[in-house]
């Protein structure tokens, strides 16, 4: 059996760090906000390339703080319009009904997964306010055509980077550090994965770093001062220490996917299989390996038997769930067959090549 993903052999690596991060976590007596968050933060916004980093609870926090934070400086209100992908997972969607603004849904490129440009440009109305780019399954959005669609209708661009660390764009400039600001997750199975939950904010923007420190904090700036109505949503200590062990090898885990990746679309050849679109660059970190199929119960039953893992991501696309029911009336064809298509195969950089060959043999068998 071939695991979809094998988190415990990913982690295992590290598992003499990991011991001695939590004995100097134990021996600091300090639990919350300690010197493992700062040092973090600034590995991370040095990662990124970025100003400020704010280490938050997980990613959904780490989105809708950064709307709360554009509504408390003024460059956005209650029930302005943010542009988001159909084809999401409904974390994105959340974050901005919870941060009381109004999602538009915007059809889903056939072939990248991401925006639909023009879909984009024809959501844009007089209370759009923001594009909110989610860089799915690893891959970055088309962040040049978004920032110059941004900069003609004076749009913010918020990032959800949420399965993209590392990703980078032609001239070298990080997820993270392309649009206003960028939420990630740290959710365990990300290329960046902490023991538990954990997320972030990054941005080059001081004003809104402050506002955020404050917001993940119930708005305070000094204990017991409270400036603002804030949440309760801070980078565990213990996550922190283990997200430092774990940094320095993103790079190279990031290298490892791709060359599978690489592997995975020269030798595949099943007429039945897409392949993902990938133009070679680092501009994908294949967070996940993405194939599409029309009969996509007869290919999960053909991996059952041959004990190849697998998971589908995602199975109902967000207009569809009973939780946004009032987005129910719309029609997203690409989005709808995206969803019906899709499903992805291991993908992970403890992989052996042994297993890789294997998984290719097992999808050209169908």
């Amino acid at each position: 059996m071939i695991p979809f993903l094998d988190l415990k052999a990913i982690n295992q690596r590290f598992e003499a760090e990991f011991q001695n991060s939590f004995q100097q976590f134990l021996d600091s007596g300090y639990y919350i906000l300690g010197n493992q968050v700062k040092l973090f933060e600034a590995n991370f916004a040095g990662y990124c390339g970025a100003k400020h980093c704010i280490g938050v609870g997980n990613g959904l926090d780490a989105l809708r703080l950064i709307l709360e934070g554009f509504k408390i400086l003024g460059k956005l209100e209650e029930n302005d319009e943010v542009l988001v992908a159909s084809n999401t997972y409904i974390a994105t969607i959340l974050a901005i009904k919870q941060a009381g603004l109004k999602p538009v849904l915007v059809e889903a490129d056939f072939n990248t997964y991401n925006f639909d440009l023009e879909s984009l440009k024809n959501s844009i109305s007089e209370k759009t306010k923001a594009i909110m780019p989610v860089h799915l399954y690893g891959q970055l959005s088309p962040m040049d055509k978004i920032l110059k669609i941004s900069k003609e209708n004076n749009l913010l661009v918020i990032e959800d980077a949420a399965q993209a660390h590392g990703a980078k764009v032609k001239d070298g400039k990080s997820a993270g550090n392309i649009g206003d600001a960028a939420g990630f997750s740290f959710y365990p199975t990300k290329n960046l994965g902490a023991l538990g939950d954990g997320g972030a904010v990054t941005t080059n923007d001081d004003a809104l770093a402050e506002v955020i420190k404050k917001l993940r904090n119930y708005g305070t700036s000094t204990k017991y001062v409270n400036e603002i109505l804030g949440f309760n949503s801070r980078l565990d200590e213990l996550q922190a220490a283990f997200l430092n062990v774990k940094l320095p090898t993103v790079d190279s885990d990031n290298a490892r996917r791709r060359a599978i990746a690489k592997k995975y679309i020269s030798e595949i050849k099943s007429e039945k299989i897409t392949l993902p679109h990938y133009d070679g660059s680092e501009n994908h970190v294949f967070h996940l390996f993405v194939v599409r199929v029309k009969n996509r119960n007869a290919f999960i039953d053909h991996l059952d038997r041959n004990g190849i893992g697998h998971l589908i991501h995602y199975p109902i696309p967000p207009h569809k769930q009973q939780a946004l029911s009032e987005f129910s009336h719309l029609s997203f064809p690409n989005t709808e067959r995206i969803h019906r298509e899709v499903l992805s195969i291991p993908m992970s950089p403890v992989m052996s090549d042994e297993e890789v060959n294997t998984v290719i043999l097992t999808l050209n068998r169908y």
